[in-house]
């Protein structure tokens, strides 16, 4: 379990941050490597309490490190990520250690290489510190992705169409320009590359992913890169057959033969006038599917009608 940079420092978590300074000064001067020449534990412990105060005197570490735990902080940050913009120069020349003496061997460790010390102090701080020196550069990360819900129609889902968008955190946030191509259905997703979150230590933005969702239609749904037609007919229609005029998602209408004695829930089959298949090439098919229309008020003619018609066993 990793070790608890409060207890380590000896404070309080309320602790203020003159307090935590005072805390880390005291325990320098008895630790400092240079007052205990060729002493292990020492350099232990002088590790351990200057991670301590990278982290708590710096309160966006400090907030990480409350909200995460120790256990967890440790998994999530490097040590690259604990000393970056720690100056141990100016620490310990403010607390009054000579800089010629001590300076040098812990520059290279915190990101400011020193020539004070010379180059057998660099070697003696790597060594206390793991054998790892550390750059001046930043570590780069690549920025958050995020992810927007999209409602498009039916009619855009096929025709393909393009959208403006204002998303708060993301690269030129005022308005994207998404382009969404024909055939896409609910659950498909598009990538915009770099219109997500700006990267830090000069990485690049993270990529903003578009979900799709396709409102629904009174008159068409969707099932793959088919599309149903639901229509009612009369009582008649279905027994003696029919033409009639079907609405297309081309906008066109095609004429469509209703068979004599055609069942409730029937299809009929118009080849190639479905979706576009997304990314790919073809069509899908449209169905046409009736079902028998009732009639809630029917006359007073219609219901002897109707009688006589059941008098005959339909």
């Amino acid at each position: 379990m990793a070790e608890d940079y409060y207890k380590i420092l000896g404070i309080d978590k309320k602790a203020k941050n003159e307090d935590i300074k005072k805390a880390y000064r005291k325990l320098a001067l008895k630790y400092h490597p240079d007052r205990n020449p060729g002493n292990k534990e020492a350099e232990d412990n002088f590790k351990k309490i200057s991670e301590a105060y990278a982290v708590l005197s710096d309160s966006e570490k400090r907030r990480q490190y409350d909200t995460y735990g120790s256990q967890s902080f440790g998994q999530r940050f490097t040590q690259e990520d604990i000393f970056r913009n720690f100056n141990i120069n100016d620490i310990l020349k403010e607390f009054g250690f000579n800089q010629r003496s001590g300076g040098g061997i812990f520059g290279s460790q915190f990101g400011r290489r020193s020539t004070f010390g010379g180059a057998a102090g660099g070697d003696r701080f790597e060594d206390l510190f793991g054998g790892r020196r550390y750059s001046e550069r930043p570590q780069s990360h690549k920025g958050q992705d995020l992810e927007y819900n999209l409602d498009i129609t039916v009619e855009e889902a096929f025709t393909g169409t393009e959208k403006k968008v204002s998303l708060a955190g993301g690269i030129g946030a005022d308005k994207i320009l998404i382009k969404v191509p024909p055939g896409i259905n609910t659950g498909q997703k598009l990538r915009i590359p770099g219109k997500a979150r700006p990267g830090s230590g000069g990485g690049p933005p993270g990529d903003l992913y578009i979900n799709i969702r396709i409102l629904p239609h009174p008159v068409f749904s969707r099932e793959g890169d088919d599309v149903y037609v639901q229509k009612s007919i009369s009582y008649s229609q279905a027994v003696l057959g029919d033409t009639l005029n079907i609405e297309t998602l081309d906008g066109e209408s095609k004429r469509i033969k209703i068979p004599a004695g055609a069942q409730p829930n029937t299809r009929i089959r118009m080849k190639g006038y479905g979706f576009p298949r997304f990314k790919g090439t073809g069509r899908g098919d449209a169905y046409l599917r009736f079902t028998i229309d009732v009639p809630r008020n029917p006359t007073k003619k219609q219901l002897q009608l109707i009688k006589a018609l059941a008098d005959e066993g339909l």
